[in-house]
């Protein structure tokens, strides 16, 4: 609502200007935009009355104008004072009218505030002209609303331009709207400039972007989020890789990933397809947007022009952040949660759960949901399941799911069972996934599978995965397949890895690879495995390493050991060591055998046994073997017996040997003969002798078979 008058000179002298004053009205009129506002009614306070405000929750700012300033208030707030303009307005006074008609009409006194301000509208006040229409759309007059609001539009009341705007967009014609609503924004009025840029954005058609932050600039709340919305939206798309589909909720930003979907946890042979399995409640790997850089426009230095890239994508979300925390702390709870969410993608989880914090007091589920996932994530698990109990019961099915997870994890499956289903009923398809999940978990096949199948046609990849696997341990290897190619093109990395353990069960080792090589490329540590040995199998070392550093470094020990294993081939055989000589440092080739090691890999442990000896460290060498042989390595085993007979312990060695020639070891049975023979057992040394020749290799059984041919003689003899 506009107000007239200049608040200083009336009550410094108590006098008014005179009606028929030269300037009165110019003199007025700058004055009074100064301190313009619409009044708060009903029609014209809520966004969707005229059609161009945004649309959703209440807390959205009110995008139709400013409340009345306290300034303008106060001018006719006490009973002398409304008492003078009242005097001063039956004597004419045109600001005087302009004032008194306002403040009626925001009390909401429409008769009393009519003639007041049809009076100053006589006189060429165009805040009045302003508020006369305000007060006649209330009546439901709205054609002669406009009609009053052009004539203060074409005087320039940038308000009224604002008013006049949003009634065409609410007639529908977004010509005249954008117009008028241009002219506003162009004066500086920020509600001008919001409703301009929501037109604009509603048409597809640039330059919302500017006028969000025209209005932003100003302090409009509303704006300021939808601005850092942008922000934060582009940001995005510049860091997504090409052709990669971001989950976005929320409206325009990845928050926290809903339970069920993503990490996916469970247990698989290494050559069977992988199946998800019952998992805690996890946000998943889909807390932001995708991480490569958009290829450059330019001919320059890629790692430059990669570093540049990184820097505007920073540049671009610092701004989405200032500008969420100057809506966030206006009281936008949207805004909060958003600011929250970018904070903990930095890794600034104290202030991050601060803003969670204000949007969840606030109402907001989803911050009381990211709220409780940080809480958790702090080993504070029952102030989570607190506000993750809240947020469920708000409707929010991220927070439900959570809730059954964390009740599943308890061993409360019945419990964890009704979250999931409440997360269901509130439209989160990981729902039906997490039912069929915990049917899976305790052999309730036939259900499992219909949940799994409700999820997979929502389109939920990993359950499709899941389904997959559950037809093909039932033998259905024809309905399975459809499911596992649908989960793969829509990105399970796990159903890509096991796409390519079918074709290598049909022989089709280029199709196998073709998906190994998709799932590698995605992070999946045994698919990088696969294609490493499939290119050392072909010959391509370089690339082959490559892909196995990926899967060692991934955790994968069979990829640590082959990688150690490349490296090692590469190395010149060990000289002699000079007199004096300090031992050498550890090749990375034994760095990676160490791993493979330390994760229980037999071979690794052999290996680095080996490498210790060679070193002279038999305290760090016997510690290896026993390891290895106690996982059932036979070469840990046969090696151990050697270390313990050089020691003089050959019972403790043939207790070795006899447990690596049981595994098949023919060198260890050669071992035991020889002992058998040493000590006077005849028929038993024989007996090793024959278990050696079984066994080979060929020198073995060669030389196994000389000391039978002895023994047997010296028997006989």
């Amino acid at each position: 609502m506009e107000f007239m008058g200049d608040r200083a000179t009336l009550l410094k002298t108590g006098r008014f200007v005179q009606r028929n004053a030269v300037n009165a009205a110019d003199a007025t009129s700058s004055a009074a935009d100064s301190i313009a506002s619409t009044t708060a009614h009903p029609a014209m306070r809520h966004p969707a009355s005229l059609g161009a405000g945004p649309v959703g929750p209440v807390d959205h700012e009110d995008a139709n104008g400013p409340t009345v300033t306290a300034e303008s208030a106060d001018a006719v707030e006490s009973a002398e004072t409304e008492e003078r303009y009242r005097r001063a307005a039956a004597d004419g006074d045109t600001a005087a009218m302009s004032l008194l008609g306002a403040a009626l009409l925001r009390r909401g006194d429409l008769d009393g505030a009519e003639p007041h301000l049809r009076g100053a509208t006589a006189d060429g006040d165009r805040a009045a002209a302003n508020n006369l229409g305000v007060l006649l759309h209330q009546r439901g007059y709205a054609d002669e609303a406009a009609a009053w609001w052009r004539v203060a539009a074409v005087a320039g009341s940038a308000a009224a331009a604002h008013a006049l705007g949003r009634h065409f967009r609410e007639r529908g014609d977004e010509p005249a709207a954008e117009y008028w609503l241009r002219q506003s924004a162009e004066q500086g009025h920020a509600l001008g400039a919001y409703a301009l840029a929501d037109l604009l954005e509603h048409r597809g058609e640039k330059g919302a972007e500017r006028w969000l932050r025209s209005a932003a600039e100003q302090g409009h709340r509303e704006a300021a989020y939808r601005l850092a919305r942008a922000l934060e939206s582009r940001a995005a798309e510049e860091t997504r890789p090409a052709g990669a589909a971001e989950l976005m909720l929320g409206g325009g930003r990845a928050l926290p990933a809903r339970s069920g979907e993503g990490g996916t946890v469970g247990v698989h042979g290494d050559r069977s397809p992988r199946d998800a399995g019952h998992g805690s409640a996890s946000r998943g790997g889909a807390r932001a947007a995708g991480q490569s850089a958009r290829p450059a426009d330019r001919g320059d230095d890629p790692d430059q022009t990669s570093s540049s890239a990184t820097n505007l994508v920073l540049t671009t979300l610092d701004e989405a952040a200032q500008w969420y925390r100057q809506a966030a702390a206006r009281g936008h709870r949207r805004a909060a949660l958003h600011l929250g969410s970018i904070l903990e993608r930095r890794g600034e989880l104290k202030e991050a759960g601060r803003w969670y914090l204000s949007a969840a007091k606030d109402g907001e589920a989803r911050a009381a949901c990211a709220l409780a996932f940080l809480l958790r994530d702090a080993g504070d698990e029952e102030s989570a399941a607190v506000w993750w109990l809240r947020a469920a019961q708000d409707g929010d099915g991220n927070a439900a799911n959570a809730l059954g997870a964390l009740h599943a994890a308890r061993g409360e499956p019945q419990t964890a069972e009704r979250w999931y289903r409440a997360a269901l009923t509130a439209g989160d398809v990981n729902g039906a996934y997490n039912l069929g999940l915990l049917c899976a978990a305790q052999d309730r096949i036939a259900q499992a599978e219909q949940w799994y199948r409700q999820a997979a046609y929502a389109g939920h990849r990993e359950a499709a995965n899941a389904l997959a696997v559950l037809l093909l341990q039932a033998g259905d290897l024809v309905g399975a397949e459809p499911w596992f190619s649908k989960a793969a093109e829509a990105g399970s990395v796990d159903a890509a890895f096991n796409l390519g353990i079918l074709y290598v069960g049909r022989d089709d080792d280029r199709t196998a690879l073709t998906w190994y090589e998709r799932a590698a490329s995605a992070g999946h540590t045994e698919a990088a495995l696969q294609v490493g040995i499939a290119l050392l199998r072909d010959g391509d070392e370089l690339a082959a390493e490559r892909h196995l550093r990926c899967a060692a470094g991934g955790g994968s020990a069979e990829a640590a050991f082959r990688l150690a294993t490349l490296l090692d081939a590469r190395q010149p055989p060990p000289g002699a060591p000079a007199l004096g000589e300090s031992l050498a440092e550890k090749t990375e080739c034994e760095e990676w055998y160490e791993r493979a090691a330390e994760q229980g890999h037999r071979r690794a442990q052999v290996r680095v046994g080996m490498l210790a000896a060679a070193r002279g460290d038999m305290t760090d060498a016997a510690r290896w073997y026993r390891e290895a042989a106690s996982a059932g390595s036979r070469n840990g085993a046969f090696n151990l017996g050697l270390l313990l007979a050089r020691e003089g312990n050959e019972r403790e060695a043939a207790l070795w040997w006899t447990r690596a020639a049981r595994a098949g070891h023919g060198r260890a049975a050669l071992r035991l003969a020889l002992l058998a023979a040493r000590r006077g057992e005849l028929s038993e040394g024989q007996r090793w002798c024959a278990r050696a020749v079984e066994l080979g290799p060929a020198e073995v059984a060669e030389r196994a078979a000389r000391l039978r041919e002895a023994l047997h003689q010296e028997l006989t003899a």
